[in-house]
């Protein structure tokens, strides 16, 4: 009778200890993804295993099936302003109003010789300066009436412009207009003076 009552004792001891063992999720892996609304209940308090723990009714503080989390569920993100940037993408600045700029100086001068007089009437010459290059020329004034008019568009002719004789020369060394001598070593002076201001 002793025996029965050991063998008895002992086994109800070990099935209540295997039992709260398996109970334990922290000992096995098994029992940790067990969802813990299903609690072993050696007890058996009345609680149904097979009940929604979402289920309206169900108040944790009275003793119920309390959700827990999962030690490998991932834990998602509180929806907000994130400062981060996507990799790979560039923040540009709107772009600002352009810069208005002044248009280049010309680097032409013009530059006037003096005037000179002689028997048929007053010369004076203008020529056009780019660096250190005549690039034109002009008579400004030249003597004008009778035969002079004649005369002086054939200065003008052979020295003004910019296919003129003074471009071709870069100097005063000019060749002097038949017919009209005067108006020509006039034209020269003027242009002289001209050349000694700009150079």
């Amino acid at each position: 009778m002793r025996r029965a009552f050991l063998a008895i004792t002992g086994l109800a001891a070990s099935t209540t200890a295997l039992v709260v063992f398996k109970g334990s999720p922290a000992t096995n892996q098994v029992a940790q993804n067990l969802p813990t609304a299903q609690p072993v209940d050696p007890a058996g308090k009345g609680v149904d295993p097979s009940a929604d723990p979402a289920a309206p009714g169900t108040d944790p503080a009275e003793g119920g099936p309390t959700p827990s989390k999962s030690a490998d569920a991932p834990v998602s993100p509180k929806p907000g302003k994130t400062t981060a940037r996507p990799s790979g993408t560039k923040t540009t600045k709107a772009p600002s109003a352009p810069r208005t700029t002044k248009p280049p100086q010309s680097t032409n001068r013009r530059v006037t010789g003096a005037g000179f007089d002689n028997e048929y009437g007053y010369v004076q010459v203008q020529i056009v300066v780019s660096g250190n290059r005549i690039v034109d020329a002009v008579a400004l004034s030249l003597p004008s009436g009778g035969e002079s008019d004649i005369h002086s568009g054939d200065v003008s002719s052979a020295y003004d412009g910019s296919g003129g004789e003074v471009v071709r020369k870069q100097n005063a060394n000019l060749n002097t207009v038949s017919g009209a001598t005067e108006t020509s070593n006039s034209y020269k002076q003027s242009l002289r003076s001209a050349i000694e201001q700009a150079f």
